[in-house]
């Protein structure tokens, strides 16, 4: 399982991946009835009434609420098991690198909770590298970077495990917020985090390119307090992106600078391996490769690295279980 900030994304033994939702949860004001989960909650957002609310239990990789969490796991298990939901399942679940014991502890609660019947903790850009078939058991080093939508983690990665990793709670979601933040400042224009996504999506860049990209963006103007729409294009995104860019950019140099000589010869052969939502963000790799000089390789579906990953340990579980950090 990747319990994400943005998405959950379920993959069962022999049967590859059945569940990828929003981790979006529609509730009752007093906190009693669960109305919706998932995609269904998502289309929700930002337009219900005073009875009822839409809650992101997830903030930067970790449990912001945990028995909405805990309540979100367990509908999502009871959903890929339908008719099996007496069988108690073995889970292993993709955490961010700077997760603390206290995080930890509060992420197999939840899904022991759930009715699993073990839990097992996986560190993100490790489950991304299995995701991605980089040979994480031998002694060389690889560097993986994984943009979700909580946190970005850089891990250097040898002999199964994460020889040296930094993580930043600085993502996707920060993306979101900067557009957002950007069409207020500068357009007068107020939006949802959802539109702002849509945005980030359709014409968000990391580098400059020759196809010129633009979008209608619909909001409520602040000057004038009625719904108003303005194009915008790729270039203004790229300028409202460019901070949380740098930010990541910055752990990536970091992590690249305190990597010891060995390890550094290893990535400098195997160039850098990107991974998560944010490796959709056009470009970013190219920028990337630019301020490193390394090359960087992105996997034909970066946004399934952790959950195939995750699912990958669960197959071979026996010879695997020593990348699990419980």
């Amino acid at each position: 399982m990747d319990l994400g900030t943005a998405n959950t994304l379920i993959y069962i033994k022999e049967e590859g991946i059945v569940l990828n939702e929003p981790s979006i949860v529609a509730i009752s004001s007093n906190g009693e009835k669960i109305e919706a989960v998932g995609l269904e909650a998502k289309q929700m957002f930002g337009r219900t009434h005073a009875g009822l609310q839409t809650i992101r239990p997830m903030k930067d990789g970790v449990i912001a609420d945990f028995n909405v969490t805990q309540r979100m796991i367990t509908y999502f298990i009871k959903k890929i098991l339908k008719n099996n939901w007496f069988i108690k399942p073995r889970i292993i679940i993709g955490v961010p690198t700077c997760i603390t014991q206290v995080e930890k502890k509060a992420v197999i609660e939840a899904a022991l909770m759930s009715g699993v019947r073990e839990v097992h903790l996986i560190e993100e850009p490790m489950a991304a590298a299995i995701g991605a078939n980089i040979p994480v058991h031998k002694a060389e080093g690889n560097m993986i970077i994984d943009i979700g939508g909580g946190t970005s983690d850089v891990a250097v990665i040898s002999l199964s495990a994460i020889a040296y990793g930094e993580s930043v709670r600085v993502a996707g979601d920060a993306i979101d917020e900067s557009i957002v933040r950007y069409l207020r400042l500068q357009h007068n224009l107020n939006v949802g985090i959802f539109e702002g996504e849509r945005v980030k999506t359709e014409i968000g860049s990391a580098y400059p390119s020759l196809d010129k990209l633009s979008t209608e963006v619909k909001g409520l103007s602040v000057q004038t307090g009625v719904p108003t729409s303005i194009t915008i294009s790729d270039e203004e995104i790229r300028e409202a992106i460019q901070e949380p860019i740098l930010t990541i950019i910055s752990i990536i140099m970091k992590a690249l600078e305190k990597t010891p000589p060995e390890l550094s010869a290893d990535i400098h052969s195997n160039g850098i391996y990107l991974t998560g939502g944010g490796a959709l963000i056009r470009g970013l790799d190219k920028l990337v490769e630019e301020r490193t000089s390394l090359k960087v390789y992105k996997p034909a579906e970066p946004l399934l690295g952790i959950v195939k990953g995750a699912g990958a340990v669960l197959d071979s579980y026996e010879k695997m279980k020593t990348v699990c950090i419980r």
